[in-house]
């Protein structure tokens, strides 16, 4: 799409990590898919993510400050029960267990380490502080700051984790209006980036997959300024428009 961001006007990129960095959905499905063979439900990936999606999206806001790994295992369990399959704690566990080894996407790291020779790098992240850090060893990216849900003691796209951000920016040196948003979710980060009035771009993963797969369908407004359907993309244009400025 065409964009009237001036992307050398930022200071900044907050970026949410599962789904945008890190492949979430290959790393449920690496836990879901088997289990539900073992079930004999014949159901393939994308079936299984839908019929996960809103689960997690619940529980983050009916348990606020439980930790990711107990949210994601308490999804699992209310996607068996609505397949009509048990989920034994084992097999809970397990997707608990599971994230510090979900895959980065193959752009992720050299994306990251292009974009921090122009901007600060921030994460707000729905997940916790060690399922992170295992993340990290993937991305290898240079973050100025990590706001994860365990600090905020909530889940987006709830307001905790932007409350935070603005408390950090200043300790950053970062005026609000040099902050750029990226993220896949439109409902965990372009609904509250609308909502805050922060631009954002939108890291469009799921260019070439139909529906929302792990991800609820957006109920409230959302809106983005630029999309791109990987954070490479996303890298080349900031390169280009910086590339650009300097030749003036």
């Amino acid at each position: 799409m065409t964009t009237d961001l001036d992307f050398t006007a930022f200071k900044a990129v907050s970026f949410d990590c599962y789904g945008t960095l890190i492949d979430w959905e290959t790393g449920i499905a690496a836990v879901l898919a088997p289990w539900a063979a073992e079930q004999g439900l014949g159901l393939g990936g994308e079936a299984l993510l839908l019929a996960y999606a809103d689960h997690e999206a619940a529980v983050e806001l009916e348990q606020p400050t439980a930790l990711y790994p107990l949210v994601i295992a308490e999804a699992f369990r209310r996607t068996g029960a609505q397949l009509g399959r048990a989920v034994s704690d084992e097999w809970a566990q397990r997707l608990g267990d599971s994230v510090p080894e979900w895959p980065a996407f193959p752009d992720s790291s050299d994306a990251l380490a292009r974009l921090a020779r122009h901007y600060q790098l921030i994460i707000l992240s729905n997940v916790h502080r060690a399922g992170f850090a295992g993340s990290n060893q993937r991305l290898r990216g240079d973050f100025a700051a990590i706001i994860t849900a365990e600090d905020v003691h909530g889940y987006k796209p709830g307001d905790k984790h932007f409350r935070a951000l603005d408390e950090t920016l200043p300790r950053l040196g970062v005026k609000r209006e040099h902050l750029l948003h990226a993220a896949q979710s439109l409902f965990h980060d372009h609904v509250p980036a609308k909502r805050e009035g922060l631009p954002s771009v939108w890291i469009n993963r799921r260019h070439d997959k139909p529906g929302w797969g792990a991800t609820p369908e957006p109920d409230q407004a959302w809106s983005y300024q630029a999309e791109f359907p990987s954070l490479g993309a996303f890298a080349d244009a900031v390169d280009r428009a910086f590339a650009a400025g300097n030749g003036q």
